[in-house]
Protein backbone atom coordinates (compact mmCIF):
# COMPACT_ATOMS: atom_id res chain seq x y z
CA UNK A 1 0.00 0.00 0.00
CA UNK A 2 1.58 3.07 -0.79
CA UNK A 3 2.09 5.77 1.96
CA UNK A 4 2.81 10.10 2.16
CA UNK A 5 6.07 9.16 1.54
CA UNK A 6 5.99 7.42 -1.62
CA UNK A 7 3.30 10.48 -2.87
CA UNK A 8 6.32 12.75 -2.22
CA UNK A 9 8.88 10.75 -3.45
CA UNK A 10 7.05 10.87 -6.94
CA UNK A 11 5.85 14.49 -7.12
CA UNK A 12 9.14 15.40 -6.09
CA UNK A 13 8.54 17.30 -2.95
CA UNK A 14 8.34 16.82 1.13
CA UNK A 15 5.75 15.15 3.08
CA UNK A 16 4.72 17.99 4.54
CA UNK A 17 3.72 19.63 1.01
CA UNK A 18 1.80 16.39 0.66
CA UNK A 19 -0.13 16.69 3.97
CA UNK A 20 -0.78 20.11 2.85
CA UNK A 21 -2.47 19.09 0.08
CA UNK A 22 -4.61 16.46 1.63
CA UNK A 23 -5.89 18.63 4.58
CA UNK A 24 -5.68 21.41 2.48
CA UNK A 25 -3.59 23.69 4.86
CA UNK A 26 -1.20 26.19 4.36
CA UNK A 27 -0.38 27.39 0.72
CA UNK A 28 1.08 25.32 -1.56
CA UNK A 29 1.77 26.70 -5.12
CA UNK A 30 -0.52 25.56 -7.55
CA UNK A 31 2.40 23.88 -9.64
CA UNK A 32 3.32 21.52 -6.94
CA UNK A 33 0.35 20.58 -5.72
CA UNK A 34 -1.11 19.68 -9.48
CA UNK A 35 2.08 17.25 -9.10
CA UNK A 36 1.03 16.10 -5.87
CA UNK A 37 -2.56 15.17 -6.96
CA UNK A 38 -1.19 13.68 -9.98
CA UNK A 39 0.97 11.63 -7.69
CA UNK A 40 -2.14 10.52 -5.39
CA UNK A 41 -3.87 9.50 -8.43
CA UNK A 42 -1.28 7.30 -10.84
CA UNK A 43 -0.37 5.60 -7.13
CA UNK A 44 -3.79 5.62 -5.34
CA UNK A 45 -2.98 6.56 -2.26
CA UNK A 46 -5.74 6.64 0.39
CA UNK A 47 -5.00 8.85 3.21
CA UNK A 48 -5.28 7.22 6.61
CA UNK A 49 -7.99 9.49 8.02
CA UNK A 50 -7.91 8.05 11.85
CA UNK A 51 -4.37 9.04 11.87
CA UNK A 52 -5.39 12.39 10.85
CA UNK A 53 -7.68 12.42 12.80
CA UNK A 54 -5.57 12.08 15.99
CA UNK A 55 -3.85 15.18 14.99
CA UNK A 56 -6.90 17.21 14.45
CA UNK A 57 -9.22 15.49 17.23
CA UNK A 58 -11.52 14.14 14.60
CA UNK A 59 -11.43 12.09 11.86
CA UNK A 60 -12.98 12.44 8.59
CA UNK A 61 -15.30 9.57 9.31
CA UNK A 62 -18.98 9.77 10.04
CA UNK A 63 -21.02 6.73 11.56
CA UNK A 64 -24.22 5.46 10.45
CA UNK A 65 -26.04 3.06 13.14
CA UNK A 66 -29.12 1.32 11.37
CA UNK A 67 -31.48 -1.04 13.37
CA UNK A 68 -31.45 -3.63 10.84
CA UNK A 69 -29.14 -4.08 8.36
CA UNK A 70 -31.38 -6.57 6.47
CA UNK A 71 -34.15 -4.27 5.73
CA UNK A 72 -33.69 -2.52 2.45
CA UNK A 73 -35.11 0.48 3.01
CA UNK A 74 -31.68 1.29 5.39
CA UNK A 75 -29.56 0.34 2.13
CA UNK A 76 -31.11 2.61 -0.35
CA UNK A 77 -30.92 5.68 3.20
CA UNK A 78 -27.12 4.63 3.01
CA UNK A 79 -26.65 4.75 -0.60
CA UNK A 80 -27.87 8.64 0.00
CA UNK A 81 -25.42 9.15 3.29
CA UNK A 82 -22.26 8.07 0.90
CA UNK A 83 -23.25 9.92 -1.79
CA UNK A 84 -23.48 13.22 0.07
CA UNK A 85 -20.14 12.26 2.32
CA UNK A 86 -18.39 11.19 -0.54
CA UNK A 87 -18.75 14.64 -2.19
CA UNK A 88 -17.56 15.89 1.17
CA UNK A 89 -14.11 13.90 1.34
CA UNK A 90 -15.80 11.78 3.75
CA UNK A 91 -15.78 8.32 4.59
CA UNK A 92 -18.73 6.46 5.79
CA UNK A 93 -18.78 3.75 8.40
CA UNK A 94 -21.87 1.55 8.89
CA UNK A 95 -23.17 -0.71 11.55
CA UNK A 96 -26.23 -2.78 12.21
CA UNK A 97 -27.61 -2.25 15.98
CA UNK A 98 -30.17 -5.11 14.79
CA UNK A 99 -32.96 -3.45 16.90
CA UNK A 100 -30.51 -4.61 20.56
CA UNK A 101 -30.09 -1.10 23.22
CA UNK A 102 -27.11 -3.16 24.16
CA UNK A 103 -25.45 -3.80 21.26
CA UNK A 104 -26.11 -0.32 19.73
CA UNK A 105 -24.85 1.40 22.90
CA UNK A 106 -21.28 -0.58 22.74
CA UNK A 107 -21.19 1.14 18.71
CA UNK A 108 -21.97 4.31 20.28
CA UNK A 109 -18.93 3.70 22.71
CA UNK A 110 -16.74 3.50 19.85
CA UNK A 111 -17.91 6.13 17.71
CA UNK A 112 -16.83 8.56 20.48
CA UNK A 113 -13.46 6.30 21.26
CA UNK A 114 -12.71 6.52 17.27
CA UNK A 115 -13.42 10.71 17.52
CA UNK A 116 -15.91 10.41 14.40
CA UNK A 117 -16.63 13.41 12.69
CA UNK A 118 -20.45 12.49 13.07
CA UNK A 119 -23.12 10.12 13.62
CA UNK A 120 -26.57 9.50 11.40
CA UNK A 121 -28.63 7.03 13.76
CA UNK A 122 -31.92 5.36 13.71
CA UNK A 123 -32.34 4.29 16.82
CA UNK A 124 -33.18 1.53 18.67
CA UNK A 125 -35.22 2.97 21.04
CA UNK A 126 -36.49 6.63 21.38
CA UNK A 127 -36.32 6.17 24.83
CA UNK A 128 -33.19 4.24 25.75
CA UNK A 129 -30.37 5.36 23.29
CA UNK A 130 -28.07 6.28 24.82
CA UNK A 131 -26.30 9.38 22.79
CA UNK A 132 -24.34 11.33 25.86
CA UNK A 133 -21.44 9.91 25.48
CA UNK A 134 -21.03 11.54 21.95
CA UNK A 135 -22.50 14.85 22.73
CA UNK A 136 -20.19 15.15 25.80
CA UNK A 137 -17.07 14.84 23.15
CA UNK A 138 -18.69 17.34 20.75
CA UNK A 139 -19.74 14.89 18.24
CA UNK A 140 -23.05 15.69 15.92
CA UNK A 141 -25.76 13.61 15.94
CA UNK A 142 -28.66 13.87 13.63
CA UNK A 143 -31.33 11.07 13.68
CA UNK A 144 -32.79 9.37 10.94
CA UNK A 145 -36.31 7.90 10.41
CA UNK A 146 -37.11 7.74 14.37
CA UNK A 147 -36.54 10.73 16.31
CA UNK A 148 -34.74 11.25 19.62
CA UNK A 149 -34.84 13.98 22.12
CA UNK A 150 -35.98 17.22 20.90
CA UNK A 151 -32.82 18.60 21.46
CA UNK A 152 -31.34 16.45 18.22
CA UNK A 153 -31.59 17.09 14.43
CA UNK A 154 -33.94 14.92 12.58
CA UNK A 155 -34.34 14.06 9.12
CA UNK A 156 -37.31 11.64 8.43
CA UNK A 157 -41.02 11.01 6.76
CA UNK A 158 -44.32 12.23 7.92
CA UNK A 159 -45.14 8.71 8.90
CA UNK A 160 -48.14 9.34 10.46
CA UNK A 161 -49.52 10.98 6.90
CA UNK A 162 -48.30 7.52 4.93
CA UNK A 163 -50.25 5.68 7.34
CA UNK A 164 -53.27 7.43 7.01
CA UNK A 165 -53.06 7.34 3.05
CA UNK A 166 -52.63 3.73 3.25
CA UNK A 167 -55.74 3.20 5.69
CA UNK A 168 -57.81 5.58 3.83
CA UNK A 169 -57.31 3.68 0.36
CA UNK A 170 -58.67 1.06 1.94
CA UNK A 171 -61.51 2.16 2.99
CA UNK A 172 -62.14 3.45 -0.18
CA UNK A 173 -61.68 -0.04 -1.83
CA UNK A 174 -64.80 -0.86 0.28
CA UNK A 175 -62.58 -2.32 3.78
CA UNK A 176 -64.70 -2.79 6.97
CA UNK A 177 -62.89 -4.45 9.42
CA UNK A 178 -59.07 -3.24 8.70
CA UNK A 179 -56.28 -4.64 11.55
CA UNK A 180 -52.76 -2.61 11.91
CA UNK A 181 -49.46 -4.38 12.79
CA UNK A 182 -46.84 -2.60 13.73
CA UNK A 183 -44.10 -1.70 15.79
CA UNK A 184 -42.94 -1.49 19.62
CA UNK A 185 -44.54 0.83 21.70
CA UNK A 186 -41.00 2.70 22.53
CA UNK A 187 -40.11 3.57 18.63
CA UNK A 188 -41.37 7.02 17.27
CA UNK A 189 -42.50 5.43 13.91
CA UNK A 190 -44.32 2.62 15.45
CA UNK A 191 -46.59 4.92 17.50
CA UNK A 192 -46.69 7.56 14.48
CA UNK A 193 -48.00 4.91 11.87
CA UNK A 194 -50.34 3.39 14.48
CA UNK A 195 -51.73 6.57 15.03
CA UNK A 196 -52.08 7.76 11.39
CA UNK A 197 -54.19 4.39 10.88
CA UNK A 198 -56.66 5.50 13.61
CA UNK A 199 -56.27 8.57 12.03
CA UNK A 200 -57.92 7.17 9.40
CA UNK A 201 -60.61 5.43 11.16
CA UNK A 202 -61.47 8.36 12.80
CA UNK A 203 -62.43 10.49 9.83
CA UNK A 204 -64.54 7.58 8.35
CA UNK A 205 -65.70 7.13 11.79
CA UNK A 206 -64.90 3.64 11.97
CA UNK A 207 -64.45 2.75 16.21
CA UNK A 208 -61.25 1.17 16.34
CA UNK A 209 -61.15 -2.41 17.42
CA UNK A 210 -58.13 -3.01 19.68
CA UNK A 211 -58.35 -6.53 18.45
CA UNK A 212 -57.43 -5.80 15.26
CA UNK A 213 -54.25 -4.37 16.06
CA UNK A 214 -50.69 -6.61 16.62
CA UNK A 215 -47.40 -4.46 18.13
CA UNK A 216 -44.12 -6.14 15.96
CA UNK A 217 -41.31 -5.61 16.00
CA UNK A 218 -40.17 -4.39 12.62
CA UNK A 219 -38.85 -7.51 11.99
CA UNK A 220 -39.97 -10.15 9.41
CA UNK A 221 -41.02 -12.68 12.36
CA UNK A 222 -43.18 -10.38 13.85
CA UNK A 223 -44.83 -10.01 10.34
CA UNK A 224 -45.93 -13.70 10.05
CA UNK A 225 -46.92 -13.55 13.89
CA UNK A 226 -49.32 -10.46 13.39
CA UNK A 227 -50.98 -12.42 10.51
CA UNK A 228 -51.34 -15.80 12.38
CA UNK A 229 -53.16 -13.73 15.28
CA UNK A 230 -55.54 -12.05 13.24
CA UNK A 231 -56.28 -15.37 11.35
CA UNK A 232 -57.30 -16.59 14.53
CA UNK A 233 -59.90 -13.90 15.46
CA UNK A 234 -63.45 -15.48 15.52
CA UNK A 235 -64.25 -11.99 13.42
CA UNK A 236 -61.23 -12.33 11.11
CA UNK A 237 -60.32 -8.58 9.54
CA UNK A 238 -60.83 -7.99 6.11
CA UNK A 239 -57.94 -5.47 5.10
CA UNK A 240 -54.33 -4.82 7.07
CA UNK A 241 -52.16 -2.13 7.19
CA UNK A 242 -48.58 -2.97 8.09
CA UNK A 243 -46.08 -0.77 9.25
CA UNK A 244 -42.89 -1.41 7.73
CA UNK A 245 -41.70 -3.73 4.79
CA UNK A 246 -39.58 -6.53 6.70
CA UNK A 247 -43.32 -7.25 8.58
CA UNK A 248 -45.17 -7.38 5.14
CA UNK A 249 -42.80 -9.64 4.01
CA UNK A 250 -43.50 -11.95 6.91
CA UNK A 251 -47.22 -11.34 6.20
CA UNK A 252 -46.81 -12.84 3.10
CA UNK A 253 -45.21 -15.75 4.28
CA UNK A 254 -48.18 -16.15 6.23
CA UNK A 255 -50.63 -15.52 4.21
CA UNK A 256 -49.34 -17.93 1.28
CA UNK A 257 -49.28 -20.41 4.13
CA UNK A 258 -52.55 -20.12 5.47
CA UNK A 259 -53.71 -19.99 1.56
CA UNK A 260 -55.25 -16.67 2.23
CA UNK A 261 -55.97 -15.41 -0.77
CA UNK A 262 -54.69 -11.79 -1.38
CA UNK A 263 -56.67 -9.66 -2.04
CA UNK A 264 -59.90 -11.24 -2.13
CA UNK A 265 -59.67 -12.86 1.64
CA UNK A 266 -57.99 -9.95 2.42
CA UNK A 267 -56.84 -6.79 0.98
CA UNK A 268 -53.38 -5.56 2.15
CA UNK A 269 -50.86 -2.43 2.37
CA UNK A 270 -47.54 -2.30 3.34
CA UNK A 271 -45.34 0.94 4.80
CA UNK A 272 -41.93 0.85 2.89
CA UNK A 273 -41.55 -0.44 -0.87
CA UNK A 274 -39.18 -3.18 -1.08
CA UNK A 275 -37.59 -5.17 -4.07
CA UNK A 276 -40.31 -7.46 -6.07
CA UNK A 277 -43.34 -5.62 -4.55
CA UNK A 278 -44.29 -4.74 -7.95
CA UNK A 279 -43.71 -8.53 -9.38
CA UNK A 280 -45.21 -10.62 -6.52
CA UNK A 281 -48.48 -11.76 -7.35
CA UNK A 282 -50.58 -9.86 -6.83
CA UNK A 283 -48.28 -6.98 -6.93
CA UNK A 284 -48.36 -5.21 -3.35
CA UNK A 285 -49.60 -1.61 -2.73
CA UNK A 286 -47.27 0.18 -0.28
CA UNK A 287 -46.41 3.70 1.19
CA UNK A 288 -43.29 4.52 -0.43
CA UNK A 289 -40.71 6.67 1.51
CA UNK A 290 -37.69 9.04 -0.31
CA UNK A 291 -35.12 6.62 0.94
CA UNK A 292 -31.96 8.21 -1.35
CA UNK A 293 -33.23 11.44 -0.52
CA UNK A 294 -33.68 10.66 3.35
CA UNK A 295 -30.27 9.49 3.68
CA UNK A 296 -28.73 12.74 1.33
CA UNK A 297 -30.90 15.22 3.91
CA UNK A 298 -28.76 13.61 6.90
CA UNK A 299 -25.60 13.71 5.79
CA UNK A 300 -26.21 17.31 4.29
CA UNK A 301 -27.68 18.24 7.74
CA UNK A 302 -24.62 16.46 9.15
CA UNK A 303 -22.16 18.41 6.67
CA UNK A 304 -23.50 21.94 8.13
CA UNK A 305 -23.24 21.08 11.68
CA UNK A 306 -19.91 20.02 11.00
CA UNK A 307 -19.00 23.02 9.43
CA UNK A 308 -19.90 25.36 11.87
CA UNK A 309 -23.88 25.64 11.52
CA UNK A 310 -24.87 26.31 14.98
CA UNK A 311 -28.51 27.44 14.08
CA UNK A 312 -31.65 26.07 16.20
CA UNK A 313 -32.03 22.10 16.08
CA UNK A 314 -33.77 21.31 13.00
CA UNK A 315 -36.20 19.12 11.84
CA UNK A 316 -36.81 17.81 8.35
CA UNK A 317 -39.63 16.16 7.28
CA UNK A 318 -40.50 14.66 3.59
CA UNK A 319 -43.71 13.64 2.13
CA UNK A 320 -44.60 9.62 1.82
CA UNK A 321 -45.96 8.79 -1.25
CA UNK A 322 -49.05 5.58 -1.63
CA UNK A 323 -48.13 3.33 -4.46
CA UNK A 324 -51.46 1.45 -5.54
CA UNK A 325 -51.09 -1.91 -7.03
CA UNK A 326 -53.22 -4.94 -6.89
CA UNK A 327 -53.07 -6.03 -3.53
CA UNK A 328 -56.07 -3.36 -2.16
CA UNK A 329 -58.21 -4.06 -4.53
CA UNK A 330 -60.66 -6.78 -4.67
CA UNK A 331 -60.55 -8.95 -8.37
CA UNK A 332 -64.35 -7.65 -9.19
CA UNK A 333 -63.00 -4.00 -8.11
CA UNK A 334 -59.63 -4.19 -10.27
CA UNK A 335 -62.02 -5.73 -13.51
CA UNK A 336 -64.58 -2.69 -13.05
CA UNK A 337 -61.29 -0.67 -12.59
CA UNK A 338 -59.69 -1.93 -16.06
CA UNK A 339 -63.18 -1.15 -17.73
CA UNK A 340 -63.56 2.23 -16.30
CA UNK A 341 -60.05 3.13 -17.58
Amino acid sequence: MPTIIDVAALAGVSTATVSRVINDSGFVEPALKSKVKKAITKLNYQPNLVARGLRSDSTSIIAVMISDIENPFYTAVCRGVQDVASEHGYAVMICNSDEDVEKESKYLGMFAGQRVAGVIISPASSKTTKTKMLEEKGIHIIALGRSLASTTDYVGVNGRLGAKMATRHLIESGAKRIACITGVADVTTANDRLAGYLDALAEAEIVPDKDLQFRGNFKVSSGSDGVEYLLGLAERPDAVFIANNQMTTGALHALANSRVAIPDNLMLVGFDDFPLADVHKPTITVVRQPTNEIGAAAANLLMSRINGDTTAIKSIILAPELIVRESSFKAKARIESRKGG
